[in-house]
């Protein structure tokens, strides 16, 4: 591979800073085309100069892909010292390039939107597992990178992180960290955490759950005496719950759902949507397991823990309906905003003109 000076892509280091300035969460990088920004969640066009071919070509090698490479997975410091995630891929015969900010400013866990009491209490428990659940870009890490920057700032723990790609850099106060990423310091997700356990932590964090082994893998970890936060891809509390189950193979099921009554201190599923008058705000739903909700979960009966927390009489136990109803009454979002993004609209509009589930079965 030949040597690459940093003015080679001189252009594609600029707009590294610049997206810093501009706070966005990535860059899009199309050989012969406009480069483009994501800001608060939409794609924004920077310019409409295109980036050379030679540009990205020399970029690729500055992050060590392979000559022949069609995808691969590296990182890169600007020349101002922020560090990017960097993922390298082919389209249509030209090479791309996606670059994300890895953050060393983390927000308080006061100021994200979501209930923080309640997650300070999780976050403290001496062993079981908090899963931080939503789609894709819908702030998971960022609260969960909260979390373990207050118990950082409060306790003194020894937390393990296990992800791809790290996204944050935590700076020790209290507590040690040992950050890993899967690829480059581990080779899986469940491969890492089986050996933090000889790491002796206090909290783990896994990036994600993606399959069998790193949930079984995060359930046997809380059950012997330690606090796993996780991720998962869901939609929300109920949705959560199937797709891990929907993980293991009908005939595991039953001790897994077993494990998971026993394990699971809480759910927080959430997601980005426009504020008003502009930017985003958090919509949390989230779920607190307790003594009446564990037979549920043991049995499998989901659609019972959703009525459960469909009632509202718990402050700990919040639907995203009810989260946009707070929402749109608090003038934090649209009525039109909280109609689209609510997975029942109707529900949402009968609450908003005084209507609820009690007062129609009356």
């Amino acid at each position: 591979m030949r040597p690459v000076e940093l003015q080679e892509f001189k252009f594609i280091d600029n707009l590294c800073c610049s997206a810093i300035e501009n706070g966005a969460s990535d860059i899009f990088i199309h050989a012969d085309l406009p480069p483009q920004f994501r800001i608060n969640g939409e794609l924004t066009p920077v310019g409409d100069v295109p980036v050379a071919v030679d540009q990205v070509e020399a970029f690729w090698y500055w992050c060590g892909a392979p000559k022949d490479a069609l995808d691969f997975d590296g990182s890169y410091v600007s020349s101002i010292g922020d560090r990017f995630r960097v993922n390298l891929f082919r389209t249509l015969y030209k090479r791309g390039v996606v670059l994300r900010p890895i953050k060393t400013v983390i927000p308080a866990l006061g100021g994200l939107g979501i209930p923080a009491d309640l997650l300070a209490s999780w976050v403290t428990k001496p062993s079981g597992i908090v899963l931080v659940t939503g789609p894709t870009g819908g702030g998971k890490s960022t609260t969960l990178a909260s979390c373990l920057d207050w118990l950082n700032q409060n306790y003194h723990r020894h937390i393990v992180t296990i992800e791809d790609p790290i996204e944050y850099l935590f700076t020790p106060v209290n507590s040690m960290f040992t950050q890993r990423e899967v690829y480059s310091d581990t080779a899986t997700f469940a491969e890492g955490l089986r050996r933090s356990l000889r790491q002796s932590p206090d909290v783990i964090l896994l990036g994600e759950i993606r399959d069998s082994p790193s949930a079984i893998t995060a359930l046997q970890a809380a059950e012997t005496g330690h606090l796993v936060l996780a991720t998962l891809h869901s939609s929300n509390v109920l949705d959560s719950l199937e797709r891990l189950s929907r993980l293991f193979d009908i005939a595991e099921r039953e001790g897994v759902l077993h494990l998971l009554a026993q394990q699971l201190i809480g759910i927080l599923c959430q997601k980005l949507v426009p504020a008003l008058p502009e930017g985003r705000v958090l919509v949390a739903e989230h779920f607190e397991n307790q003594a009446v909700t564990r037979k549920w979960i043991a049995e499998g009966k989901f659609r019972e823990l959703a009525d459960f927390l469909a009632k509202g009489d718990n402050p700990a136990n919040v639907t995203f309906v009810q989260s946009l109803y707070g929402l749109v009454k608090s003038g934090r979002i649209s009525e039109a905003v909280g109609i689209q993004a609510a997975a029942n609209p109707h529900e949402l509009q009968r609450q908003l003109k005084g209507i609820n589930a009690s007062s129609i079965k009356a």
